[in-house]
């Protein structure tokens, strides 16, 4: 089997270090083929730098996508070009630096990783998510892809199902990022895509969404803006982990795991 384990956004230093400390060990216990992390949150809950990109990789991670938080961390638009296992979010601006999909071999597979924003309720300049699969889907199957991964990083349950129904049965597996909160409907699709509409977030969870509880509820009661620290307790990964049968290319399994600290 190929077994693919997608890690939902990685939050802050506590979810970077938990993630770096199991990546090896999780490879190895669950018999990975790939593992792919959703990293727009590592830089302090918001973005990404080249260094902490190449902490995650250094430790065990096969590629880096990326969210609506891509461009958070001043600087990174200049440095994204060079980090050759990171892509940005494939609908976005043409002009927009960084790739906008992966092409991974590991052991005679060829995977193929890109990531598309929703477009409901999220504040980024970023073109039709549906036509943009198409094409991108297009550009890995012709560069030599055996198998696809979508991720689908929206806000609206009703856009990623309606994503993950789309390209039910020519993808292995779709899913879900942005909300920081795992859901329980990872499945098998009909034609034999495996699916889920949120993998979490690999972070604190004695938290709102990664951040101080206190801060984010005093914001709620009167709007003042103020500083949200990223949270340090109850730290876990969240993750998708979805398997594939080699010979028919359609995933045979799909379940969300956790692990704690």
């Amino acid at each position: 089997m190929i077994r693919i384990l997608f890690v939902g956004d990685v939050v802050g230093r506590p979810g970077r270090q938990l993630l770096c400390a199991r990546a090896a060990g999780l490879r190895s216990e669950l018999g990975l083929t790939f593992l792919i992390a959703n990293a727009e949150n590592a830089a302090a809950g918001a973005g990404l730098t080249a260094k902490l990109a190449q902490e995650l990789l250094s430790a065990g991670v096969d590629a880096i996508t990326l969210g609506d938080h891509v461009w958070d961390q001043k600087g990174f638009d200049a440095e994204i070009g060079a980090l050759q296992s990171v892509c940005r979010p494939a609908n976005l601006p043409e002009r927009c630096p960084g790739r906008t999909s992966l092409l991974l071999e590991r052991d005679g597979v060829r995977l193929g990783v890109f990531t598309v924003l929703g477009r409901q309720y999220l504040n980024l300049k970023a073109s039709c998510p549906f036509v943009t699969s198409d094409r991108v889907l297009g550009e890995l199957t012709a560069a030599g892809a055996d198998l696809v991964l979508a991720e689908v990083h929206a806000e609206a349950t009703s856009e990623k199902i309606a994503l993950g129904r789309y390209l039910d049965g020519r993808v292995a597996m779709v899913v879900g990022t942005h909300t920081h909160v795992p859901t329980a409907d990872a499945c098998v699709l009909p034609n034999g895509t495996a699916y889920l509409s949120d993998a979490g977030m690999t972070g604190p969870y004695d938290s709102v969404l990664g951040r101080d509880v206190q801060a984010v509820i005093a914001r709620f009661l009167d709007g003042i803006p103020r500083r949200f620290d990223v949270a340090t307790g109850d730290v876990r990964i969240s993750a998708a982990l979805a398997e594939i049968d080699p010979a028919t290319k359609r995933a045979v399994s799909m379940r969300l795991i956790t692990v704690a600290a």
